[in-house]
């Protein structure tokens, strides 16, 4: 198999520069062909095919939708999934701490799976956790408590009245709130989850894959002599970080090269 993870792009529409650069990285990307993907890079000129293509969370600086309507500046970048999708890749999307309720649009209308929280893939024989990663501190109360609120059913029902323009305006100025209240030592962060990604080495799983910390990072270890891989994605949202999994192997890679 060959799959791509990245996270924290904070698409926030047209003259995002951070969206543009993720159109074109999307545009170099193609479903797989035939009844495998060529291992390797791809040649010059062709696409680089894959069979997966898994986003850890805050895809979306912000995101609500409705009947079908979503914000008219992600529609390239919405388009584009489907195209992929139409042809044979393999879309999983996970909920982050901006993007939320994902399902009334992405599962209904284009049958792309979500995961709210936590992603259990298989691939190749290998167990693989992937996540945005925003609950592994579970001493940052006030964040913990944002969190919850927005997903609440409270906060659901109101958006399912108020107008999708006005919802649109008030998520753009929580975005901001929630980077503030989230804001927290990226060091620390990075440390907390490799702790947990430990833990979940010794329940079975081969790698973990989160996001939400913006600091990038691989690292691998071996226990019982099966080799384990950590990774936090850092942040599309101006470095253009993705991780590559190829034939059994993780890579830390950036676009532009």
């Amino acid at each position: 198999m060959k799959a791509v993870f990245l996270s924290d792009a904070h698409l926030k529409g047209p003259g995002d520069a951070s969206q543009d650069l993720l159109l074109r990285f999307l545009g170099g990307l193609g479903g797989p062909s035939g009844s495998a993907v060529p291992a390797g890079p791809p040649l010059p000129g062709e696409p680089l095919r894959v069979d997966r293509l898994v986003v850890a969370g805050d895809f979306f600086d912000f995101w609500f939708a409705r009947g079908g309507r979503v914000y008219p500046g992600f529609k390239p970048v919405i388009d584009r999934l489907a195209a992929l999708k139409d042809q044979g890749l393999r879309i999983s999307l996970c909920e982050g701490n901006h993007d939320f309720f994902l399902a009334d649009y992405f599962t209904r209308e284009l049958g792309i799976e979500v995961f709210e929280q936590w992603a259990d893939l298989e691939m190749d024989g290998l167990r693989v956790l992937v996540s945005h990663g925003d609950t592994v501190d579970r001493e940052n109360l006030k964040y913990l408590a944002l969190r919850n609120f927005l997903r609440s059913s409270f906060a659901r029902s109101l958006q399912g009245v108020l107008p999708l323009a006005f919802l649109w305006g008030v998520a753009r100025r929580c975005s901001r709130i929630s980077k503030r209240i989230s804001g927290q030592s990226m060091e620390r962060l990075a440390a907390l989850m490799y702790a947990f990604a430990l833990g979940k080495f010794s329940e079975g799983y081969d790698a973990v894959a989160l996001g939400h910390c913006h600091e990038p990072q691989i690292r691998e270890t071996r226990i019982a002599g099966r080799p384990k891989t950590f990774a936090i994605l850092g942040e599309w949202d101006g470095e253009g970080t993705y991780l590559l999994y190829d034939n059994g192997r993780f890579t830390l890679n950036r676009y532009p090269a």
